[in-house]
């Protein structure tokens, strides 16, 4: 599971992204990994979760998700590179 959400405000000069992942590691365990900052901005922040199961981490991506929403954020297709 792959989600990249982006906010503009154009009055508030705010470019903005938050991308959350569900990742299975080796041993098993599911991982959640979010990353956000300034969109063409230096750097920006990672965070790695991981939780004991699928639903627990599709659970945590649903509730970050509607947070990202409320604050205006919206979802953007992710589009696939050529293979």
């Amino acid at each position: 599971m792959h989600i990249r959400l982006e906010k503009f405000n154009h009055v508030k000069r705010q470019k903005r992204y938050h991308v959350l992942r569900v990742t299975q590691t080796l041993f098993g365990d599911w991982c959640l990994e979010r990353e956000w900052g300034q969109i063409d901005g230096n750097g920006g922040h990672k965070e790695r979760r991981y939780l004991s199961g699928l639903f627990e981490a599709q659970t945590e991506v649903e509730r970050l998700k509607a947070l990202d929403l409320e604050k205006g954020y919206a979802v953007i297709p992710v589009q696939m590179g050529l293979l």
